[in-house]
């Protein structure tokens, strides 16, 4: 029996929705925007579409129960269609499921898309779907990522300012972004003195909640060439899951995600190269202090010396390895099941040179890395694209 090989699969098409609170919109409105971008971009007729993945974490009246959800959308019928869900990482186990069944030589050509209607909702936040009834009172996503920021703070002797940077670094990336939600630029002044959410974070160290949508069109390498496309490559896919209850773990340290550390090494084996290989990275930057926590996960940095990157310059558009040229979460906000595509659609588009203008970065060995982190960073998924 064949083997199936990654190295078969490209990415042909990409589309992305605007991002931010798009009240006028529907859930099936917002797919079909990433999808009917995604299909000009690919130039195929969505009948040439034989299988779709759906990524959706909080599904609702709008949709997101099942891939019928999906078929909806696009109106494509008669056709396997499947949702996947695996926390934050959900986007991106999406596009990893798709990207398989290609490799496994199933399918010629097929589409994974993310999308995710948050801002229609009644809380302010996602809601936290947990086991014990009493340690999950009161438990939110920015007090669990606050709990590991104050921790590393205090072992490697930094205070916020740090984390500032990150924040001016990304809003002023997603101000030169048309879809991105925020596009406003801020200074560490005003990041220091917002008002504090669970401390280290205040309001502009946290990713905003937002609606979106995001896609990409995957076919066999052969395919694409038939199609004479201008195809990007998939060199590495790492996935990796660890406890969903780190405080239960007495040898979890609270200065980084194991999961990250896992989920790359997967990857940079796969595709063959070392993190310096990188030109640039779209990475989970959910809080600021997260950004600093994967530059160090994903092999950018030392442990505990990730911050002075962000301090430097070097993840900047011209610093040595930027990172979230997009603007990330941050600018973006983060619709769960849209995030990893919308990283994967950033990272085509740059490989192409098709970035806004302002925000390209310099492309040297023709290789981006996208990063999802999930839940209290217990999953997280890396895909590495390159060139032909």
């Amino acid at each position: 029996m064949k083997k199936g090989r990654l190295d078969d699969v490209v990415v042909i098409g990409v589309g992305c929705s605007k991002f931010g609170e798009r009240y006028d919109k529907s859930y099936e409105d917002l797919a079909v925007e990433a999808f009917e971008e995604a299909l000009q971009d690919a130039g195929i007729a969505r009948e040439d579409l034989q299988a779709g993945w759906l990524g959706t974490f909080f599904p609702g009246f709008g949709g997101g129960m099942a891939g019928s959800s999906l078929a909806d959308a696009i109106k494509l019928y008669g056709k396997p269609m499947t949702r996947v869900e695996n926390y934050c990482a959900t986007g991106m186990e999406a596009f990893r499921n798709a990207a398989f069944a290609v490799a496994a030589g199933m399918y010629d050509i097929v589409l994974a898309l993310g999308v995710e209607k948050l801002k229609d909702r009644q809380s302010r936040g996602l809601p936290r779907i947990d086991w014990h009834p009493l340690l999950i009172k009161g438990n939110t996503a920015p007090g669990v990522f606050a709990l590991a920021a104050t921790r590393y703070m205090e072992k490697f002797s930094i205070d916020r300012k740090p984390l500032a940077c990150v924040a001016v670094k990304n809003h002023m990336n997603g101000s030169k972004n048309p879809k991105a939600h925020l596009r406003k630029t801020i200074t560490a002044e005003e990041v220091l003195s917002a008002p504090l959410i669970a401390y280290p974070f205040g309001l502009l160290d946290c990713c905003p909640v937002t609606d979106g949508a995001a896609c990409a069109i995957l076919a066999r390498k052969e395919v694409a060439r038939e199609l004479k496309k201008d195809y990007i490559s998939i060199l590495g896919i790492g996935l990796a899951v660890t406890s969903a209850r780190p405080q239960f773990k007495p040898d979890f340290e609270y200065i980084g995600f194991p999961a990250t550390v896992y989920a790359s090494n997967q990857a940079y084996e796969m595709a063959g190269i070392k993190p310096q290989d990188l030109d640039f990275a779209e990475v989970h930057d959910c809080f600021t202090w997260t950004e600093i926590s994967n530059y160090e996960d994903l092999g950018f940095a030392q442990k505990g010396e990730g911050w002075k990157l962000a301090v430097d310059g070097d993840t900047a558009i011209d610093g040595k390895i930027p990172v979230n040229p997009s603007g990330g979460l941050k600018s973006f906000g983060h619709p769960i099941g849209a995030s990893g595509l919308r990283m994967i659609y950033e990272v085509v588009i740059q490989l192409r040179g098709k970035a806004d203008e302002g925000r390209k970065v310099r492309i040297k060995n023709g290789i981006g890395l996208a990063h999802n982190l999930g839940g209290p960073g217990s999953v997280a998924c890396v895909t590495i694209l390159g060139g032909k």
